[in-house]
């Protein structure tokens, strides 16, 4: 693991510089911080906000940026009028990564930086990532796939590092919870975003509230069906009131990429 950290380090040394890609999550977050400590003003950050992102999970990056004294651009994106996105086709974040990474661009060029990287790891190799399309048609460096990092070790090395994501529950945005062909909407995103902090509130730290139509489809982890059950009422009365008209279990538990197993 130290050998690839090392790998790691002297590849985004040879850049001379980066934006780093920044959501605020385990991956964008260890890179980060380990592009800053290499190469120091000659890094900054890019977060994008739009309404696929908790308001939160910005706040946390620009908080993280202030306490590192990392330069940071923040990019609104408004991303249901990208062309075709809202109907949620299979290739939804292919689309979504083009429009950022070429607004990035911009950014990194007003600020006479060369390169831009992103976070995905190795474990990403193996699900449906149309996303990688966009990162090699723009040119966008991936350091962790590089250094072939995987989670765990990311999770680890930042443990290591101090930083308070290493234990951090994994996140995806907010269409990702949208059965492909399904329009995706602002009224919808926030429903999924409410529900979803509910059951964080509720002490359900890894979990995902899938939508299909105006149901609900919650997914946790399986250890933790028994609790869920014991706060089912109180889960079904609050996800009706946001406007869903049936609240599921998935008893197939928390998995990373659902909607795809039907690709």
């Amino acid at each position: 693991m130290n050998a690839k950290y090392n790998t790691l380090k002297e590849y985004i040394k040879s850049l001379g510089s980066v934006a780093v890609a920044f959501s605020g999550g385990v991956d964008s977050t260890f890179l980060l911080k380990t592009a800053h400590d290499v190469l120091g003003d000659n890094c900054a950050a890019l977060t994008a906000r739009s309404v696929l992102f908790p308001e939160r999970e910005s706040v946390e990056a620009i908080e993280f940026c202030a306490a590192e004294g990392i330069k940071q651009i923040m990019i609104d994106l408004d991303a249901l009028k990208i062309d075709g996105l809202a109907q949620n086709p299979e290739n939804r974040c292919y689309l979504c990564k083009t429009e950022i990474f070429k607004k990035m661009r911009e950014a990194a060029n007003k600020l006479g930086i060369e390169n831009i990287a992103e976070g995905s790891n190795l474990d990403d190799n193996g699900d449906y990532r149309p996303g990688h399309i966009a990162v090699a048609e723009q040119n966008i460096k991936s350091p962790l796939r590089h250094a072939r990092l995987n989670k765990n070790e990311i999770r680890a090395l930042s443990r290591e590092l101090g930083l308070k994501t290493w234990d951090k529950p994994s996140y995806a945005c907010l269409a990702s919870r949208f059965v492909y062909g399904e329009t995706i909407t602002e009224e919808k995103l926030g429903m999924v975003d409410a529900a979803e902090q509910l059951l964080r509130d509720l002490g359900f730290a890894q979990s995902r509230v899938r939508i299909h139509g105006k149901m609900a489809r919650i997914e946790v982890m399986p250890e933790d069906f028994a609790k869920i059950i014991s706060v089912s009422e109180k889960v079904h009365d609050a996800l009706k009131a946001l406007g869903f008209t049936y609240v599921s279990l998935d008893l197939g538990g928390y998995r990373t990429g659902s909607m795809n197993e039907t690709l």
